[in-house]
């Protein structure tokens, strides 16, 4: 293990986020919200901190090997989870809980809008900038911006990239060098959000939450600037235009860079993950509209048919907007969308859950063993895009869906044995570990009211899903640290 050259790129990766709070203190600055000094502070702390893990090591630029790359996106994720929880930490306004300053960092960072915080209409507008500006930066991950601009980490930037990056299927890069392939996925990005901010500001928001709810949108997180969250502008366009890119966020970005790459968007229709993926959504949406119409839950067609379909998209891509109380809906509604997060986005994209792809490998999988049993001998190939897949990567797709299982089993026993009911708690680890944010019962509006051991075992659940399981527990076990 490099550990000196490890330690040298997690200063420059910390020194790096400590960058990330000065446009709040522009904000803070252009509104005079009274937050300034606590950002400014948390400026100087975190770039000294940086300073002070990089200075005596600046001049070690080993190799990185494939188990460093793990180790500094483990501990970078944790460091940044705790680094971001300091201006929370010392804001006069909100007031917070060391504990609750870091689930709500960790939140945001994950891309998983699960909050502590109330009244947000009413918060200092650089904390609630710098919540959805988290949200951002977590969306594609620092650490693949890190290896696009950084090109002083040196080599072993591969490493880094598919440590952090998420899906079965990430050793394919879009171009021939990985710093390029980082640059490409955050310019698309870029690009997205600059045009979901001038949607949402010509369908009617302000500039500031026409910003604000971009990021967490693009980065399919789910944090608003309202308490109401997307409901609080009472706007079926404003809706529409969430929905839109809240299914382009959802995608591939692969697909995205394709069609940049060879002005054509015949290839998106091309790639049977998309297809499955838009299939389930349109699935749901019409289920959803079709019973809250049925149950006269509105009473009018098109308000359940807008309703239905923006919350449809917003949980099934695991964004975590919210328009109403979904969780106080009719029957089988909430239950049938907080299933849907399991599914969440595409490989390669912002989204949280299992992923489509992994979803549609188990499907095939099983339908395989079927049709083994009334052909026994036959030699049948699993097959995505016409071309047959690796044994490694089925099996790949089997090991993540047995952790998955064991991590969500165990961490919902564990908030059952704080006292969380059985709905809150099974909720809240789903939301959580799928990185959607709204849950069920006590969760359904925010997290504020539940216990300490219980956020720190979310916040847990959010780094698991943030970075899709195998990344945080590899670091874990005994062989990975064996020589």
């Amino acid at each position: 293990m490099q550990f000196l050259t490890i330690q040298r790129i997690l200063g420059i990766l910390l020194g790096l986020f400590s960058l990330s709070l000065l446009p709040p203190i522009a904000v803070s600055l252009f509104y005079q919200d009274g937050s300034t000094e606590a950002f400014v502070t948390a400026f100087f702390l975190l770039l000294v901190t940086g300073f002070v893990f990089w200075f005596p090591v600046r001049q070690h630029r080993k190799e990185l090997k494939v188990r460093d790359g793990f180790l500094v996106v483990v501990m970078f994720w944790v460091t940044l989870g705790l680094s971001g929880a300091v201006p929370f930490f010392l804001t006069q306004v909100p007031e917070m809980s060391f504990t609750d300053a870091v689930f709500e960092s960790v939140s945001g960072l994950t891309t998983t809008g699960a909050t502590v915080l109330t009244g947000l209409d009413h918060l200092p507008e650089a904390v609630l900038f710098y919540r959805q500006f988290l949200q951002w930066l977590g969306g594609m991950g620092i650490v693949v911006l890190a290896v696009a601009i950084l090109p002083l980490l040196g080599v072993g930037g591969m490493q880094l990239y598919r440590a952090e990056t998420p899906g079965p299927m990430k050793d394919a890069k879009l171009t021939p060098r990985i710093t390029e392939t980082a640059k490409a996925l955050w310019y698309i990005y870029l690009t997205l959000t600059v045009l979901c901010s001038v949607a949402f500001y010509f369908a009617g928001m302000s500039w500031f939450d026409a910003v604000g709810h971009s990021f967490s949108t693009v980065a399919i997180g789910g944090f608003s600037t309202h308490d109401a969250s997307i409901g609080y502008f009472d706007s079926a366009l404003i809706e529409m235009v969430a929905v839109f890119f809240m299914l382009l966020s959802g995608m591939n970005f692969s697909l995205h860079f394709l069609a940049w790459r060879h002005r054509s968007v015949r290839h998106y229709w091309a790639d049977s993950e998309l297809r499955t993926y838009l299939l389930i959504l349109v699935t749901i949406s019409i289920v959803t509209a079709t019973y809250l119409k049925f149950t006269q839950t509105f009473d009018d067609p098109w308000t359940a048919i807008h309703q239905g379909i923006f919350q449809a998209v917003s949980i099934g891509t695991t964004t975590g907007f919210t328009t109403t109380d979904y969780y106080l809906w009719p029957g089988f509604l909430p239950i049938l969308l907080l299933m849907a997060s399991y599914i969440g986005g595409c490989a390669g994209s912002t989204g949280g859950g299992i992923k489509v792809i992994r979803v549609m490998l188990l499907f095939k999988q099983g339908y395989r063993e079927v049709l083994r049993l009334i052909h026994p001998n036959a030699i049948i190939a699993i097959k995505v895009n016409n071309k047959a897949l690796p044994s490694k990567i089925v099996g790949a797709v089997w090991g993540f869906f047995a952790l998955y299982v064991f991590c969500f089993s165990f961490m919902h026993l564990l908030l059952m044995s704080t006292g969380l009911d059985i709905v809150t708690s099974f909720s809240a680890v789903t939301a959580c570990l799928n990185n959607l944010g709204p849950g069920l019962g006590e969760v359904g509006a925010n997290y504020g009211g539940i216990n300490a051991p219980s956020k720190w075992v979310l916040c847990i659940a959010m780094l698991l899903g943030r970075l899709e399981i195998f990344t945080l527990l590899v670091v874990l076990t005994p062989a990975f640290w064996k020589r």
